[in-house]
């Protein structure tokens, strides 16, 4: 996200400086000289190893263990062979969207820009029909960004909530799903409540770590009695493709914490190029997506369900454990999904509404409380109360 210390100061169409008076972006034969990682300064950068977990932490969420439900809808070696391309053509996109922002970065003279000023710029200096669009851009992006950013942390709730239940069950009084979502409430405020990705980078790692010993058990699971796979059908129906295409699409696509990743980076060159950490991250997440899908679907067919640690034994503590393990490691991703649209919201349309405030923390995390309070509300806020009266009876 841009620097609160860089003051983006317009001095006319397509034409800014940074802070220090970098100079004017349409100077002819200039551009060669300037370097925009070189004009960063960013607080509690990340290194190389930090952003690629946090790029693997933003990338393995619950998707993964819905893409055994998503081979179903497309067949064991369509699923395999479309994953593939959908994830060249996700990581391609991604580059397109960083290296854009680089040049309009060193074309402007500008040592940083966010998602939303990269549109509405690179629209100032597009054709001419879409320069109309500029102004609104801004606005449109960050309203996609951030109800894409708030729809994941929904899903996250609801994943928690039914995995930790689906263990709850098996030793307390039966109870809908909401009590589940409404005990973690505290929780979340909480790990919402770490304030930059620096803080963020053990939290990741440790999501990491359980995700990691987490399939392990789930390959322990998926490889007992494997039937023929001539079982399997190669290809699904036509029209549940799309089904397949949209489960894999929210799986791999990580165009939200992307941006946020690069400009928070100590070494931001490192982020691109054929070994750099956008390729080895993306590499790495579409081998275990299509590995889980194929494996998945394999073991379980036409009965494998949305979660694939739903189709494993509850009463077993192994299934418990994995339920458990899997449903922590997305709760602290939380944390990474949730810093999104909170940074979007703060930094373009509430600080510079409260400058000069003596209040600037107090209302940030009133902002990132309110934010959970979206996410978790729309599945809580329906029929708990009996849920309560039904638990006390």
């Amino acid at each position: 996200m841009a620097n609160e210390s860089m003051k983006l100061k317009p001095l006319g169409s397509n034409k800014y400086t940074d802070g220090e008076g970098g100079g004017n972006g349409n100077s002819p034969g200039t551009n060669e000289d300037y370097d925009p990682h070189l004009h960063r300064v960013v607080e509690n950068p990340t290194t190389n190893v930090e952003t690629l977990i946090h790029l693997l932490k933003g990338c393995l969420g619950t998707g993964i263990l819905a893409m055994p439900e998503a081979f179903k809808n497309s067949g064991i070696f369509n699923g395999l062979v479309s994953t593939f391309i959908i994830g060249v053509l996700c990581t391609y996109c991604l580059h397109v969207l960083v290296k854009s922002q680089y040049i309009l970065c060193k074309r402007l003279k500008i040592p940083i820009l966010s998602y939303p000023e990269s549109m509405k710029l690179a629209l100032e200096s597009g054709p001419q029909c879409l320069r109309p669009f500029a102004k609104m851009s801004p606005l449109l992006v960050d309203f996609f960004l951030i109800a894409y950013q708030l729809g994941i942390c929904c899903v996250y709730i609801v994943f928690v909530g039914v995995n930790v239940k689906a263990v709850g069950d098996q030793y307390l009084k039966e109870v809908d799903v909401k009590i589940y979502i409404l005990a973690s409430f505290i929780p979340f405020i909480l790990i919402n409540c770490v304030r930059n990705l620096k803080l963020l980078a053990p939290f990741s790692t440790l999501a990491n770590i359980i995700t990691f010993a987490s399939f392990g058990v789930v390959c322990y699971y998926v490889f007992q009695n494997l039937p023929p796979i001539d079982d399997r059908p190669s290809f699904g129906r036509l029209y549940t493709y799309p089904l397949f295409f949209g489960t894999t699409l929210f799986a791999l696509e990580a165009v939200g914490v992307v941006i946020a990743l690069e400009n928070n980076m100590k070494t931001p060159k490192s982020f691109g190029g054929y070994f750099g950490v956008l390729n080895i991250g993306m590499a790495f997440v579409v081998v275990l997506y299509i590995g889980m899908g194929f494996i998945g679907y394999w073991r379980y067919g036409e009965i494998v369900k949305p979660s694939i640690t739903l189709n494993f034994p509850a009463e077993q503590p192994l299934s418990q454990a994995i339920n458990l393990l899997y449903s922590l490691a997305i709760f602290i991703s939380y944390g990474l999904q949730g810093y999104v649209p909170v940074a979007i919201i703060w930094n373009t349309y509430v600080v510079k509404r409260l400058e000069g405030s003596t209040h600037l923390i107090a209302w940030e995390y009133l902002l990132r409380f309110a934010c959970v309070i979206v996410t978790w509300l729309p599945k809580f806020a329906f029929g708990t109360y009996h849920s309560v009266q039904e638990l006390l009876s």
